[in-house]
């Protein structure tokens, strides 16, 4: 059976409507993985609500979207994300906010539950191997966990404990990590057992590394400048520098407190004014709150 010119086109074109089709269904559609803290945020993509956290949503376009997060009383979270093929995991820690609301007509959830929970810690900053002490309150809910963000190890949260409160509301838990963890900011979650409510605190670690000094130049004369320099890598953001030399410097005297620069740097320049003795110097640099310490020399001669 021969077939017709016209015959052969329309054959084409369905073979390249088929291919056209097959290359698009190709294109794999993207899947979110969602969680926050509190759990039970509501959740709209592209401002249309997908229920609440913890949640997955499937078969999403690839290309761009606007992901927000919102719970009674919190700051909402918003967020334009680009979804790909797979699986993106995204999590989001709201703040706490007493005057905000989630109005009632956008409000699919149910009222929220009574449950409060509180939290404090015992010191805003912990030196390398010392202990810190969590307490808090827990009404509506007779225990709460414990979860720590950090650098290194506690970057992606790690459940340090589950907390009973004792009759009064009243928990407590000492963390005493040693010396493994890293400097750096910190920040500890409390969630009430049903995760419908959260609270934070926030300190810093300080320690298990050093700080260096050096004077340039070693030997100068009244009136000239030194500059003083070199490094911190204990996560203390500020230094101190102590001088010390003949007569009224053989106490010490400190030339003041240094900012820590972001690529963990600094330095100062100190001008060597007239009434300064000649003789022999040396200047002590501390980290704050003082895990460290470091020393250099430098003399000053007579003025020509």
């Amino acid at each position: 059976m021969s077939v017709t010119m016209e015959g052969k086109l329309l054959i084409l074109i369905f073979v390249g409507c088929v291919l056209i089709s097959g290359c698009i269904s190709s294109q794999e559609k993207g899947t979110l993985q969602l969680a926050s803290s509190p759990s039970g945020a509501q959740v709209y993509l592209d401002s249309q609500y997908q229920g609440s956290t913890p949640s997955t949503i499937t078969n999403v376009e690839p290309g761009n979207h606007t992901l927000e997060f919102r719970y009674p009383e919190y700051q909402s979270w918003s967020t334009t994300i680009l979804v790909s093929s797979g699986t993106s995991h995204y999590y989001a820690a709201l703040t706490h906010h007493p005057d905000i609301q989630v109005p009632q007509e956008k409000s699919p959830l149910t009222t929220p539950s009574p449950s409060k929970v509180t939290v404090q810690a015992s010191k805003d900053t912990m030196i390398f191997g010392d202990s810190i002490l969590f307490s808090g309150s827990s009404f509506g809910s007779d225990s709460v966990s414990l979860t720590l963000y950090g650098p290194g190890y506690y970057s992606n949260g790690v459940l340090l404990d589950r907390q009973k409160a004792n009759s009064v509301g009243s928990w407590s838990y000492t963390w005493n990590p040693g010396f493994s963890i890293q400097s750096g900011s910190y920040t500890l979650i409390v969630e009430d057992a049903q995760k419908t409510t959260s609270a934070r605190v926030e300190f810093s670690v300080v320690g298990g590394g050093e700080v260096s000094i050096a004077a340039n130049p070693y030997a100068a004369a009244r009136g000239e400048v030194i500059t003083f320099s070199g490094r911190c890598t204990t996560g203390a953001q500020n230094v101190l520098l102590v001088l010390y030399g003949p007569e009224r410097f053989s106490s010490g005297v400190e030339l003041g407190s240094l900012s820590v620069m972001a690529d963990k740097t600094w330095n100062f320049k100190y001008t060597l004014d007239n009434s300064m003795p000649t003789g022999s110097y040396s200047i002590h640099i501390y980290d704050i709150p003082k895990t460290t310490s470091s020393t250099t020399q430098f003399t000053i001669g007579f003025t020509s």
